[in-house]
């Protein structure tokens, strides 16, 4: 499995936001960590996810602990991206 660390771009599995692309901006504990999407780029408000609703991908992008969302939109230009991570996926079924 990959780290879960800030500037890891996940999946949301769960919820309004299934499928939807986000970036890992703080950790709070062994089983939360903050996100955003920003939510002007993929639609995921800043708000708190159950590491379990969350899918780490390969790609990060390096971001300071807690950085707003103006920041991370910068580091998703700057690293070229912006328009994948805009794109929807469809979610891995993660029913038994």
């Amino acid at each position: 499995m990959l780290a879960i660390e800030v500037g890891r771009i996940c999946v949301k599995l769960n919820g309004r936001e299934a499928g939807r692309k986000c970036v890992i901006v703080d950790l709070m504990d062994k089983s939360f960590v903050v996100v955003t999407g920003p939510k002007g780029v993929t639609g995921v408000r800043r708000r708190r996810a159950n590491m379990n609703h969350i899918e780490p991908l390969q790609d990060k992008i390096d971001i300071k602990r807690g950085a707003s969302d103006e920041e991370v939109e910068e580091a998703l230009k700057t690293s070229g991206k912006l328009e994948e991570i805009a794109q929807m996926v469809k979610p891995a079924s993660t029913s038994v």
